[in-house]
């Protein structure tokens, strides 16, 4: 890779510079939040909600507010916000008012983040973990990057950090288009799978975004995406139909055009060879084309041959090994040793709402995960079968989906998903920006009604949460799943299986 670079900005170079976030304890607001303060500027914020992050961020001495007032914002601030902020917040009508700059959130980090090689990830499910195990290699090589995270990344304990080093790797958001605000130099498309249809309209309007997104890539930088994923691997054709560098990867072996040659310059192929409940056996296998057309046959002549490289997980799930293939490709780019980056993947530990374990009572595990998109589901599911199977228990779903939109969209599609848990929960679904109003026939049922005699539907989450720990015998997963509040149900059914006893007989 051979992006445009500038010098590194000194770490203070937006000391001085005030800015007042609204939203801050959101889980992507809150990373923007850290940032901006580690590089010296003072910043504030305040959120409806509060919650982990609003406290974490309080602890780190940020002046954070509870609830919205106008009063909340200091008159020489650039309020940064998100697309969940209402023109009606007080808040944002008051920098209004007094003609305050406003910036969206991804334009901030865009900022915070500038100077360095920058690494976006994006994708409609995949690029937590992608992004998360990214910034975990390079710190263990040493590479001391930054990073923006939406989610905790366990052996670091944060989500966010400003390192020395040259990269700043950055989860993507494509659900409102803020993913078009960066300029990176190394962009991973993880899937292009339709979501987010309430914003686009059409799955071919999201596709485009992606395509849009690739324009954004710095003169010198590299497009790395996965070939397993249909729409991914159509960006990955027009891509280097334009002269883009392209890396792909995924399970298959070298993607071929018509005439014999790879889709753009390289392709990194990853081989399962062991599944266990705790964690995957893999090898990975690279080509990269050296001729300079790059039109001839992929034979070993015309290819230098990385590999194969073993790639030991601490994590099950194929889509897990996917994850690490697309790091590992970046890695390379960054000028990593092929070996190391490895090596460091093998020590990723997770990410926070990833397969995180909750705990365990009485024999039964209780695993959360923030999967709220079908295929999501369907990758959870079967690394939860792998644990289950060699507990010798069952997989036990309790879902609350998020976005009535969402849930109308793709009901069959859940239900489908769904369909692979032993037994399944659906709870209300978490309405987030939308309102129930709007879709009045639109509830949980409409997943349940898709599913086998296995499913139910439980509109009260905390009697949805004690209907599964019911349900549980020894040996058995519990899975909370889902993108909003459904989270803290995991403390609801650890506690219901404690007061039930260990050795009870479940109902």
């Amino acid at each position: 890779m051979t992006p445009d670079r500038t010098s590194i900005p000194p770490a203070d170079d937006l000391a001085g510079r005030a800015f007042h976030l609204i939203g801050i304890g959101g889980a992507g607001m809150s990373v923007v939040a850290e940032i901006l303060a580690e590089r010296g500027a003072v910043v504030t914020g305040s959120d409806a909600g509060g919650g982990d992050a609003f406290d974490r961020l309080r602890e780190m001495g940020l002046t954070v507010h509870l609830g919205h007032d106008a009063a909340n914002v200091p008159a020489d601030a650039t309020v940064v916000v998100s697309t969940a902020i209402k023109d009606t917040n007080p808040e944002l009508r008051a920098a209004r008012r007094r003609g305050q700059p406003v910036m969206h959130r991804s334009e901030a980090l865009a900022l915070a983040a500038r100077g360095r090689d920058f690494v976006a990830v994006a994708g409609a499910h995949g690029k937590t973990t992608t992004s998360g195990m990214l910034a975990h290699a390079l710190t263990a090589v040493g590479q001391d990057p930054s990073f923006a995270i939406g989610g905790v990344v366990r052996s670091l304990n944060t989500g966010a950090r400003v390192g020395a080093g040259p990269a700043f790797v950055a989860e993507a958001d494509e659900s409102d288009r803020s993913f078009l605000n960066y300029e990176p130099a190394l962009e991973i498309v993880t899937n292009i799978e339709p979501d987010h249809l309430d914003n686009y309209g059409t799955a071919a309007a999201f596709a485009q975004a992606f395509v849009d997104f690739t324009a954004r890539l710095r003169p010198g930088g590299r497009l790395i995406v996965c070939a397993d994923d249909a729409g991914a691997l159509r960006l990955a054709h027009a891509a280097a139909a334009r002269g883009t560098a392209v890396t792909t990867y995924g399970t298959c072996s070298p993607q071929l055009r018509e005439d014999g040659g790879l889709v753009g310059d390289a392709h990194v192929q990853v081989e399962i060879l062991d599944r266990r409940a705790t964690g995957t056996s893999a090898r990975l296998t690279r080509w990269r084309q050296t001729d300079e057309g790059g039109s001839r046959p992929v034979r070993p002549e015309n290819c230098e041959l990385l590999g194969p490289v073993a790639l030991e997980l601490s994590l099950p799930g194929d889509h897990v090994a996917l994850d690490a293939a697309g790091a590992w490709a970046a890695g390379l780019e960054l000028g990593v040793e092929p070996e190391a980056m490895a090596q460091a993947l093998g020590s990723f530990a997770g990410t926070g709402r990833r397969f995180e374990a909750r705990g365990e009572v009485g024999g039964v595990r209780v695993i959360d995960d923030y999967a709220h998109h079908p295929t999501e589901i369907v990758a959870l599911l079967a690394a939860a079968r792998e644990v289950a199977d060699a507990r010798g228990g069952r997989v036990i779903a309790l879902f609350q989906p998020h976005l009535f939109s969402r849930t109308r969209n793709f009901a069959d599609r859940f239900g489908a998903a769904l369909a692979g848990a032993d037994q399944t929960i659906v709870t209300a679904i978490y309405p987030a920006r939308e309102r129930q109003e709007d879709f009045p026939d639109v509830t949980g049922q409409c997943i349940t009604d898709q599913i086998p005699a296995h499913a139910r539907y439980i509109a009260d989450a905390h009697a949805a949460a004690l209907a599964a720990a019911a349900d549980a015998r020894p040996g058995d997963l519990i899975l909370t799943i889902g993108a909003g509040d459904v989270t803290r149900l995991g403390a609801v059914i650890l506690e219901a299986l404690a007061e039930r006893g260990a050795t009870d007989t479940p109902r």
